[in-house]
Order: C-alpha cells, then sequence, then structure tokens
C-alpha cells in the first residue's frame, strides 16, 4: 500500500469528537451513535408534547344506523366523532395514526382566535407533522410544503388547509377501502347490531 493509499480507518477520532464520525456534517444523514442519542432525546422531549392529545375523543356509543353510514361515505365517518375514533384505532395498525392527528390538530387549530395561540400550535404542528425530522411526518407533495413554508413567516388558523385537505384526500383514497373491510369495522358493526336487536 502507498502512502497516498492509507485506510481511513487507521485515523482514530480525538475524545472530544463523536464517537462515530462517519459523515462530516452536523446532519441527520446517517445513522451515528450522535444522531442517535440527538434522536433519543428529541423522541422524549416530543412525547411530552403528545401527551397532551387525547386518546380518543368523547362521544356517545354509535347506533347502528350510524356505524352503516360510515359506510356509505367518508364523510359521514369523518363527521362522527366515534367513526373518527374507531377509523383512528384502524390506522394505528396500519401505521398511519399519523394522518388522523394531523387532520384534526388543524380542526383545532380553525377555531383558535388567539394570535399568540395560532403562532404557537401552527409551529407544534409544523414540529409534528411536517418536518422532515419528524417521525410523525405526513406524507405531503413539494408544492403544498412550499405554500406552508411561506405561510409559516405569519401563521394563521388556515395556514394548513392545503395539506389538510391533501392528507383527508389520501386517507379518503387510500385508507377508508381497507377500514371498511377491516375487522376493526365489521366487528363493531356486528356488536352494535346484535346489542340494538337484543334491546
Amino acid at each position: 500500500m502507498s502512502r497516498h493509499e492509507t485506510s481511513p480507518t487507521t485515523v482514530q477520532p480525538a475524545s472530544n469528537h463523536r464517537p462515530n464520525a462517519c459523515c462530516f456534517c452536523w446532519c441527520c444523514c446517517c445513522s451515528c451513535s450522535w444522531n442517535e442519542d440527538r434522536e433519543r432525546a428529541w423522541r422524549a422531549s416530543r412525547e411530552t408534547k403528545l401527551e397532551t392529545i387525547p386518546n380518543c375523543e368523547a362521544c356517545a356509543k354509535p347506533t347502528p344506523e350510524e356505524v352503516q353510514g360510515w359506510a356509505q361515505s367518508f364523510d359521514k365517518l369523518m363527521k362522527s366523532p366515534a367513526g373518527r375514533n374507531v377509523f383512528r384505532e384502524f390506522l394505528r395498525t396500519e401505521y398511519s395514526e399519523e394522518n388522523m392527528l394531523f387532520w384534526l390538530a388543524c380542526e383545532e387549530l380553525k377555531t383558535e382566535c388567539n394570535k399568540h395561540t395560532i403562532d404557537e400550535k401552527a409551529r407544534m404542528i409544523y414540529e409534528d407533522y411536517i418536518s422532515i425530522l419528524s417521525p410523525k411526518e405526513v406524507s405531503l407533495d413539494s408544492r403544498v410544503r412550499e405554500v406552508i413554508n411561506r405561510k409559516m413567516q405569519e401563521p394563521s388558523s388556515h395556514t394548513f388547509d392545503d395539506a389538510q385537505l391533501q392528507i383527508y384526500t389520501l386517507m379518503h383514497r387510500d385508507s377508508y377501502p381497507r377500514f371498511l373491510n377491516s375487522a376493526i369495522y365489521k366487528s363493531l358493526l356486528q356488536t352494535v347490531s346484535h346489542s340494538a336487536s337484543e334491546s
């Protein structure tokens, strides 16, 4: 081996450097232990934020007619608090619950009037669902992302409208048909129908 072909493994990092200097930038493009530590700390801080999100919406037990109505249209399902809860439970099994959480967060943001609260909630939504660093990032096209990035300079209660519509459409086209064929939906339909026939 010539002196120009020295192996990079012979260079030992100094003790004050990152333990695994697999890249020369401070980005998230590699899985070195420094990034793993940062990710762990970030997740921990994020989980405390998510504790404010209720596990499910408060709602009355759905009637058989209501549950049957969810199969007629996605709008009926999404307008029903009980329907959103069941659909969210299904999305969790498909590892796409963040779509519903994002949609709900956008709905909540629209009810805000206080400028400071809007700014705070908009930034939290951005960090949780739009940022490419978030493990709960929702799938959006580049055009919508550009619109959001522009609007985030002066957030309003409608900053995420385009993104919310895109996620709503995604859930409608992609997850909703599978939900109607799922054991979760069929089991609920059977349960409410059975209890109605008994009463």
